[in-house]
């Protein structure tokens, strides 16, 4: 009996799991993860939409948008989130994404008129080490110590990306001199974010490409002061962090309202303590007084957007040419 009646609930409930509209956010797996802001952003979402948000996690940012042109118009993707300034250019070439209107009071060092993509945080790409260790203050110094570091593959990896960016952004035509003195400085280079960040956690590197924001989760979550960011007289290379819709979503509707959530105070508090990024919407509440014990670049580094799909493969080419050798 208790079969019989379990089998006539599903029954009953079936048609109404059936006119539940459904999400799907394509994003970077570290936003997935249990310790990251998805759960909690799912969970508020859910709760406003009367859907079914469901977050799928793809390595990280760049190998996003390799995903999304591998399957094109055919993508099950309504929302993606994870791209960033170095990638809007080439994403908006695949006429994949469509224009949105989200209305938000953005807290960035820019000014945003970008109309395919909302911001939803953003920081600054530094190095990462151990109290006790002496930080170089710039490229040149790092390549000639004898420190071993960790860094993400560009192809793959939006902080990869970016270090090509802020080397070529500071040193332009010397960059290819800056990679070959690095070459030797390169303990390995990883697809993502996480496994590079592993690796130094487990004492295999220096130092490893991260952000000026890392050292605020070990002080918050593990009451840890010993981890800190390296500043650059160079300046630190800026990273927006984007979403924007697909054009050829079957909930556009509910792919609109979502981006206007991201910028909500219920999903930018969320950010801070998640993501470990500057929210760009500054919360309510403010930021965590860890942040306030970060390091603030005194020089920020942006290439225009529109700038970005050249100098990107001048700067790989550069930098696969060096670390071949």
């Amino acid at each position: 009996m208790k079969y019989l009646a379990l089998a006539a609930t599903t029954l009953l409930a079936s048609p109404a799991l059936a006119d539940t509209p459904e999400l799907v956010v394509y994003t970077y797996d570290s936003f997935v993860a249990e310790w990251g802001p998805g759960p909690q952003i799912e969970k508020a979402f859910e709760e406003t939409c009367a859907c079914d948000l469901k977050f799928v996690g793809m390595g990280d940012g760049a190998a996003l948008l390799a995903r999304l042109r591998l399957e094109g118009a055919r993508s099950d993707a309504d929302v993606v989130m994870g791209l960033d300034t170095s990638l809007i250019a080439t994403a908006k070439e695949t006429d994949l994404f469509a224009p949105i209107t989200v209305t938000a009071d953005y807290n960035l060092p820019i000014a945003w008129n970008e109309d395919h993509f909302a911001p939803y945080d953003w920081g600054y790409f530094a190095f990462i080490y151990n109290k006790g260790v002496n930080p170089p203050r710039n490229f040149r110094e790092l390549a000639e110590s004898d420190l071993k570091i960790v860094i993400q593959d560009p192809r793959s990896s939006t902080p990869g990306l970016g270090l090509l960016m802020w080397v070529k952004d500071a040193y332009g035509d010397e960059a290819p001199e800056i990679w070959e003195g690095l070459a030797d400085n390169v303990l390995t280079v990883t697809k993502g974010w996480t496994e590079a960040y592993g690796l130094f956690l487990e004492g295999e590197a220096d130092m490893v490409l991260s952000y000026t924001t890392s050292p605020a989760y070990h002080m918050i979550a593990e009451d840890d002061a010993t981890k800190l960011a390296a500043p650059f007289d160079e300046g630190h290379y800026m990273q927006i962090e984007v979403a924007g819709k697909l054009a050829g979503s079957d909930q556009p509707d509910l792919a609109d309202m979502f981006l206007e959530f991201m910028v909500s105070d219920a999903a930018q508090s969320v950010l801070p303590t998640t993501n470990w990024m500057y929210p760009a919407v500054l919360p309510e509440a403010g930021l965590p007084a860890a942040f306030g014990q970060l390091i603030e670049p005194d020089k920020a580094l942006l290439v225009p957007n529109e700038a970005v799909p050249a100098l990107r493969e001048e700067a790989l080419a550069e930098w696969l040419s060096a670390l071949s050798r």
